[in-house]
């Protein structure tokens, strides 16, 4: 069956104008400008919803944003977008670091109240690695609700330290500490695209997503490991707005992943590691 249709976007987001206006995304806005003649201003969630029509998007981890002064884009700005499009969206919940019991309490009630099916923490954002004791409350959490955790891996493209992405030793020791938990590295970890492979490989539970790089620029180890025995490991996103899916998904056959893997890349590794409806 063509997958083309039932794709789901593991990292995407629906931003408000502050989220794009805060001094942090320059760099970002910079490269919009560039590339699509936009500053990615402030548009309506049925922008996003066409976004995902258009590249063929079923279902879209539509995710908040929580830093260290307060929400970029709140739990409950994300609980409205999931409210006006139940069958397109779900809810990935973030969370203050600086307030553990706090920040256990919100991914509770996001959880079961809301609906949502994540947690996403953004290290570069607090420029704390994810092996800071501030994490670790929430992953005990993320277990005991069963739920994954998310966050993004690699090199910074907003203008913060890239330090607390880098994938080992960080995240080998989350992993290693926490063997129930399921993580999942977005933004492949270039350029420590290796050590985010090892990681997958060597824990049962580590995964990685795609976003914010279009098919033409994945890095020739990743696809050899989706073709092979990372078939299962791989989760397709794009990183909305700043990479709509159609374009991150231009160019997929020349991938030659063959339809089973395809398939698994598209929808089925992120329908059994959010657990998803298929």
């Amino acid at each position: 069956m063509d997958s083309r249709g039932r794709i789901i976007d593991a990292w995407m987001q629906h931003p408000s104008r502050g989220f794009l206006t805060h001094p942090m995304l320059d760099s970002l806005r910079r490269w919009g400008r560039a590339a699509f003649g936009t500053d990615f201003g402030e548009v309506p969630i049925s922008h996003t919803i066409r976004a995902m029509d258009e590249g063929g998007v079923r279902l879209g981890l539509c995710c908040a944003w929580w830093g260290p002064h307060g929400p970029l884009l709140s739990n409950e700005e994300v609980a409205a977008f999931v409210r006006a499009y139940p069958d397109r969206l779900v809810g990935v919940a973030s969370v203050d670091l600086y307030q553990p019991m706090a920040g256990v309490r919100e991914l509770r009630r996001c959880v079961r109240e809301l609906g949502f099916r994540a947690l996403r923490i953004v290290p570069w954002l607090w420029d704390l690695p994810p092996d800071d004791r501030r994490y670790y409350p929430l992953y005990a959490e993320c277990i005991e609700l069963g739920i994954p955790f998310c966050l993004q891996v690699g090199y910074t493209g907003p203008l913060r330290p890239s330090e607390p992405g880098r994938p080992i030793p960080y995240l080998d020791r989350v992993a290693l500490e926490f063997p129930e938990l399921t993580i999942v590295g977005g933004h492949i970890g270039w350029p420590w695209t290796a050590e985010m492979i090892a990681l997958a490989t060597k824990y049962p539970n580590v995964y990685i997503d795609t976003s914010a790089y279009r098919v033409n620029r994945y890095p020739r180890e990743l696809v050899d490991y989706m073709r092979g025995h990372g078939r299962k490991k791989v989760l397709f996103g794009s990183n909305h707005p700043f990479w709509p899916p159609k374009r991150c998904l231009e160019d997929l056959d020349s991938l030659n992943l063959g339809p089973e893997v395809t398939k698994m890349f598209l929808h089925a590794n992120a329908e059994r590691v959010f657990a998803l409806t298929q």
